[in-house]
């Protein structure tokens, strides 16, 4: 992501790292993409005024649209798209791992992996199922 950071004049800006990023999505970018891409990177903000001072890279993604660079250099914007998507799928997997250091403990150790799941989702999704009412059973006779 940080390669991507429009900060300091894209200071930090890395070709290599881009593509390697680009690399480990393979259904978004076939080799055919990748060597397109690493045409595309350069350019895409190259003697441009309004990509300038931005402070983001949100920013550059909005400032992609509203030049409509996203749709001359698309598989520039993809990439964005990518890298700002990275942080929210990492988050949920780093908290379904947490939750799975606590609910399966030693004595837990054995249960199977469906049971393992329905514990994991009531545990991470616990505000929902506590605001769920409960009726109590009625006796027939």
């Amino acid at each position: 992501m940080s390669c991507l950071d429009p900060q300091n004049s894209f200071s930090a800006f890395d070709k290599e790292r881009l593509l390697n990023f680009a690399k480990l999505y393979p259904f978004e970018f076939s080799p055919v993409h990748i060597m397109e891409l690493e045409w595309a990177l350069p350019t895409y903000f190259q003697e441009d005024e309004r990509f300038v001072d931005l402070d983001g890279i949100a920013e550059l993604g909005r400032k992609m649209v509203e030049t409509r660079k996203h749709l001359i250099h698309p598989l520039v914007y993809l990439l964005i798209k990518l890298a700002m998507l990275l942080p929210v799928a990492t988050a949920g997997v780093e908290r379904a791992f947490s939750a799975m250091n606590i609910v399966k403990t030693r004595l837990r150790n054995k249960i199977g992996d469906e049971w393992l799941n329905d514990l994991l989702v009531t545990y991470i999704e616990r505000d929902i199922f506590l605001s769920v009412k409960t009726e109590e059973p009625r006796l027939r006779y």
